[in-house]
C-alpha cells in the first residue's frame, strides 16, 4: 500500500486532472487545448511525466500542426531509453506529420536502439512460453463481448465460453505457478512485456488463494522495478474486494445481477481515487469506467458505500 503526504496527493490530482482534460480534448479533436493540458500537467507535477502522458502529448502537439513541442515530447522519451515501442512508433498516424522532418529519424534509431536493448539480455525460451500464455488467456476473452451482445450474459454460449476461458485459466496457472516458484517475479528485461504481461494476467485471473500466495512477491517486484505499479494496484484491488473489504483504486467491476449493469466495486476514499490512480500510472477513473458504461460519481459514492 501506498502512502504519501496531503501535498503529493494534491500534486497528483492535479497531474491526474489536467490529463484527463488533455484526453478529453484529443477525443473532441481539439489538438492544441490537448497539448496545452499536457504541459500544465507536467507543470502540475514538477516537470515530471509518465511515458505514455509524454508520447500523447507528443501526438497533440503534432497533430495541433506544433512539429517542435512534439519533437520535444518525443526526444525526452526517447533519448533517454524510455520509450521501446519502436512497431507503434512507425505506425502511428498521429506522427505522420513528422515523418520528414529530419529529427524523426534520430527518435527512430533512439526507440529502435532502446528496444534492441531492452530484448538483448531476454531469457529467450521463457518470454517464447509467456509469450504463448498471454495469447491463450486472451483468446476466449477477448471473444466475451461478441458473444454477450449475440447470446446474452447467460446464455449458454457464453457459459460455454466461461468453460473453455477456466480450463485454459487452470493449464496457465501451472504454468506460471512453477515459474514464478523457481525464478520469482520476472520484469520485462529478462521476459520482454507481453511476457511480464502474462505473469499478471493469469495470476489476476487465478482464485483468491492464489492470489493471496503471490501478491507479498508481486509488492516486492513492484519496489525492485520488476512489476508495473499499475498491475499491482489491480491485484492490490481484486484481492481486496474478493475478501470483503472496499478497494484502493477503482480497478474492479461487477454485474448487478438483477439489472445486468456492470457497477464500480466500493471504493475506499472515492473522493482522492484519482490521485491514487495517478500515483501508479492509472488514468481518471471516469475514463476507465466508460467501457462499461458506468457514470463515476465520486461523492454519490462516497454517500452510498461510506469514506473508510
Amino acid at each position: 500500500m501506498l502512502f504519501c503526504s496531503a501535498a503529493l496527493i494534491a500534486q497528483a490530482q492535479d497531474y491526474a486532472e489536467w490529463i484527463q482534460h488533455a484526453e478529453k480534448h484529443y477525443r473532441a479533436k481539439d489538438y492544441r487545448a490537448s497539448a496545452e493540458a499536457y504541459v500544465e500537467a507536467f507543470k502540475a507535477n514538477d516537470g515530471k511525466g509518465f511515458i505514455n502522458d509524454r508520447y500523447n502529448a507528443a501526438c497533440s502537439w503534432a497533430l495541433a500542426g506544433n512539429t517542435d513541442s512534439a519533437f520535444v515530447q518525443l526526444i525526452k522519451i526517447s533519448e533517454g531509453g524510455y520509450y521501446t515501442n519502436y512497431n507503434h512508433l512507425i505506425q502511428d498516424e498521429d506522427l505522420y506529420v513528422l515523418h520528414n522532418d529530419p529529427r524523426w529519424q534520430q527518435v527512430k534509431d533512439w526507440v529502435l536502439s532502446n528496444k534492441e536493448k531492452e530484448e538483448a539480455n531476454l531469457n529467450k525460451p521463457l518470454a517464447n512460453e509467456l509469450n504463448t500464455i498471454y495469447d491463450e488467456d486472451q483468446l476466449y476473452r477477448r471473444m466475451i463481448d461478441s458473444v454477450d451482445q449475440q447470446y446474452g450474459w447467460e446464455s449458454e454460449e457464453m457459459k460455454t465460453l466461461w468453460a473453455k476461458i477456466a480450463e485454459v485459466d487452470a493449464v496457465n496457472l501451472q504454468k506460471v505457478k512453477a515459474i514464478l516458484d523457481e525464478y520469482g517475479w520476472l520484469g520485462s528485461d529478462v521476459v520482454g512485456g507481453k511476457g511480464a504481461m502474462a505473469l499478471f494476467l493469469v495470476i489476476q485471473h487465478a482464485d483468491l488463494e492464489v492470489q493471496i500466495h503471490y501478491l507479498p512477491m508481486m509488492r516486492e517486484a513492484a519496489k525492485a522495478g520488476k512489476a508495473q505499479p499499475n498491475h499491482l494496484a489491480m491485484l492490490e484491488d481484486r484481492v481486496a474486494m474478493r475478501q470483503g473489504n472496499k478497494q484502493i483504486y477503482g480497478s474492479q467491476v461487477t454485474r448487478n445481477q438483477e439489472t445486468g449493469k456492470w457497477e464500480v466495486a466500493p471504493i475506499r476514499d472515492p473522493l482522492q481515487v484519482d490521485a491514487r490512480r495517478a500515483e501508479v500510472g492509472l488514468g481518471p477513473l471516469a475514463d476507465y469506467l466508460k467501457r462499461w458504461e458506468i457514470e463515476w460519481d465520486s461523492v454519490a459514492h462516497e454517500k452510498a458505500h461510506g469514506n473508510k
